[in-house]
């Protein structure tokens, strides 16, 4: 991705803010550079100290009151007062990194720290929120903010099964009547957002197979077990075997993303290992799919006289929006930026677990285009050199703030 001048960043992208709470350009500025530089100090899941330490400076400079969860990461803010009647909109972000390297070289705000880099964007959700707060909590001194409206920095997004549990005990969800989310898109210009009614992202678990057997020589395959090959069958079976034990509308996905064995070229192992990602886009099927693995990966590793040890952590469930909060994120974006900033979206394989809020409240998450207007490039999430197109914070925040302002009664 092209990355924007100072100066290309400053300047605005198409549309018109037809509600209060624009973003100022000095604030717009200050996010920018908050971004910048949560992103060259990018921290693991239920690491995020550095970053919860940043926000709650800012969010308290500005007569806020935020409370960081009891793991020490994370936050959560209220704007305006909560009667115990009036619902509130709770706006959420999450905050981790990833642990890849940054692979950029052209951005002076590249990561700091080796081998960690914010890869999902979560530094822009962050900001986004932050940026809302502050809009949100200088309308509030006004007299215009038509309801409370609660802040969510939620920590380890990208650890199974995700910070939201910690965050909803934490009481993130008392008094919220409504929870809505982004996510950047890189498949999507920067000014439009994705939205979609009903699911938008997959189930998501994490899969874990140890096979063992007695080793020997590679001379000899015939009297030991082959781990090797038991190994490559597992990898490369088990998937096709699973696609035909459920139905494909389902969505079923196994996918491994690291597969290890052996220290010499003439020893056959004793024990090996894989690890991988369990998919699903139906929340039937995924109730089901635990034991569709177990029962395929002991099939085969049987067949070929290997001893299995499986562990299964159950992740995150598909996020379906609700057609109210989709509707109310719609609203806004029209009333921000015209409908024609908005496409429809497909519904991904990837897993969140903001699906966690929506367990218990309505709500829903927008895709927040990312990818600089015109360029022809195709990028990807979870990439060293993911990026943004840094104008694609105002538009998140202006989404937040439109949402915010819509009718109370909509809550």
């Amino acid at each position: 991705m092209n990355q924007l001048t100072s100066d290309e960043t400053d300047q605005d992208l198409p549309g018109e803010a037809a509600l209060p709470g624009a973003l100022p350009d000095d604030l717009r500025a200050e996010l920018i550079a908050f971004r910048r530089d949560m992103h060259m100090h990018p921290e693991l899941g239920n690491q995020e100290y550095r970053a919860t330490a940043a926000v709650k400076r800012r969010l308290e400079r500005a007569g806020l009151e935020p409370r960081v969860l009891a793991s020490g990461t994370g936050l959560i803010c209220d704007i305006g007062t909560w009667d115990g009647v009036r619902p509130m909109l709770a706006l959420r972000g999450d905050m981790d990194a990833l642990p890849i390297p940054d692979t950029k070289t052209d951005v002076p705000y590249r990561s700091t720290v080796p081998d960690r880099a914010h890869a999902c964007g979560h530094d822009v959700h962050t900001t986004v929120v932050l940026g809302a707060g502050l809009v949100l909590a200088d309308l509030d001194r006004q007299g215009l903010l038509p309801h409370p409206v609660r802040l969510i920095f939620q920590p380890a997004e990208e650890v199974l099964p995700g910070g939201a549990a910690l965050a909803i005990e934490s009481g993130a969800l008392e008094g919220v009547g409504r929870i809505i989310a982004l996510h950047c898109d890189p498949k999507v210009e920067a000014g439009k957002i994705g939205l979609r009614i009903g699911p938008i992202t997959s189930a998501c678990d994490r899969l874990e197979v140890a096979l063992d057997g007695p080793g020997g020589h590679t001379a000899r395959p015939h009297l030991t077990t082959d781990l090797v090959t038991a190994l490559a069958r597992v990898a490369t079976d088990v998937p096709a075997v699973l696609a035909r034990r459920v139905d494909s509308r389902s969505g079923l996905a196994l996918t491994w993303g690291r597969i290890t064995s052996g220290h010499a070229a003439n020893v056959i192992p004793q024990h090996g290992e894989l690890s991988g990602t369990v998919r699903c886009l139906d929340l039937v099927a995924w109730h089901d799919a635990p034991d569709l693995v177990h029962a395929a990966i002991d099939e085969v590793a049987s067949l070929h006289h290997a001893k299995s040890q499986i562990t299964y952590v159950r992740g995150v469930p598909p996020v379906v929006n609700e057609k109210g909060a989709t509707e109310l994120l719609r609203d806004a974006q029209t009333a921000r930026r015209g409908s024609y900033a908005i496409e429809d979206t497909e519904q991904s394989l990837g897993g969140e677990d903001f699906s966690w809020y929506l367990e218990q409240v309505p709500g829903a998450m927008a895709r927040l285009g990312v990818k600089e207007p015109g360029d022809i490039g195709r990028y990807d999430l979870h990439r060293g050199d993911f990026d943004v197109d840094e104008r694609a914070i105002q538009v998140g925040v202006e989404l937040f703030t439109g949402a915010a302002l819509m009718d109370r009664h909509r809550l």
